[in-house]
């Protein structure tokens, strides 16, 4: 009898198994350029914002994806995530803050979570631009709670 330890099974492959009909096996490929950039909707963002979403879940998977990226000044409203949010910053300088917190700037490489039911906000730098891809997940359907818009006096550092 052969005995395998728990980390030689932890990077073993799992045995394989063969797809039933119900499941699709086939990997997909998005291409660069068949998704649209769109402008951040006024009602959520303050100043000049694009979204380009890089995925949207497929069941039962519910995570999505989106690469955001911040004019100078520009910022999202007040809002909360029923799973948490997970920021990764790509480029630029931004703020980000849950609420009762302090204004915390972030940087390339900096990854943020914000906890489930937090309201928070995240956006540019007065001074300089920022993109952040975005991860999130749906509960029953629901991604995000907007709320009132943060005012300048509540992003100042």
């Amino acid at each position: 009898m052969h005995v395998v330890s728990s980390l030689q099974a932890s990077i073993l492959p799992a045995p394989k198994s063969t797809p039933t009909q119900a499941e699709d096996s086939t990997m997909k490929i998005s291409r660069n350029g068949s998704r649209p950039s769109n402008k951040g909707p006024a009602e959520w963002f303050t100043g000049a914002v694009r979204i380009d979403m890089l995925f949207q879940p497929e069941s039962p998977a519910r995570t999505s994806a989106a690469t955001v990226t911040f004019e100078p000044g520009a910022r999202t409203a007040w809002h909360t995530h029923p799973l948490g949010q997970t920021i990764v910053v790509i480029s630029g300088l931004g703020w980000a803050q849950c609420e009762g917190g302090p204004v915390e700037e972030i940087h390339p490489g900096d990854v943020v979570w914000f906890p489930p039911g937090v309201r928070h906000w995240h956006g540019a730098s007065a001074s300089v631009a920022m993109s952040h891809t975005a991860i999130n997940e749906a509960l029953e359907g629901k991604v995000v709670e907007w709320m009132e818009k943060v005012s300048d006096e509540q992003c100042r550092r």
